[in-house]
């Protein structure tokens, strides 16, 4: 019973960590575009901000979308070998963002143009912060479900 109650403990912590890396990477992407079309000055970071709280979680639904089943086997491969480093995550939320980024190269239609080299690097940063929030709330506790329920040896005696 005790590894049952791990194992659905440990799925609602990475259900929980993929809302909030999708949500961190929405609002990366949101910020950065705002950025690049000069919407975050002093001027215009009123309206700015108030479209903030709109945005970034519609676009967290497109992003969770996009990248569950990528991010799914990076999560998957985390959890089997029990990575806890952030650059782990980070560079695997790289890499769920560059094969979005061939998926959508490879389907896409004549107008959808997504070879901009910023809109590249907007996107694979999106993908890393992404994958250090991931870490953040999920990631540093990796295969913890493993740990529980074994016996732990007391080791030497010292006699």
């Amino acid at each position: 019973m005790n590894r049952l109650v791990a194992y659905l403990i440990r799925f609602a912590v990475i259900l929980i960590g993929y809302v909030v890396a999708a949500l961190a990477a929405s609002a990366f992407l949101n910020i950065m575009f705002l950025a690049s079309l000069g919407l975050m000055t002093d001027e215009t970071q009123p309206a700015a901000q108030a479209s903030l709280w709109f945005s970034v979680p519609f676009v967290a639904l497109f992003v969770a979308y996009f990248a569950f089943m990528p991010a799914a086997i990076a999560i998957l491969v985390s959890e089997i070998f029990g990575r806890r480093d952030w650059l782990f995550y980070a560079l695997a939320g790289a890499v769920v963002a560059a094969v979005f980024l061939g998926f959508a190269y490879q389907t896409a239609d004549a107008n959808f143009e997504i070879t901009d080299p910023r809109v590249v690097a907007a996107v694979v940063g999106c993908g890393m912060v992404g994958g250090i929030f991931y870490w953040l709330s999920a990631g540093r506790w990796a295969g913890s479900w493993r740990e529980i329920g074994n016996p732990i040896s007391p080791g030497r005696s010292g006699s």
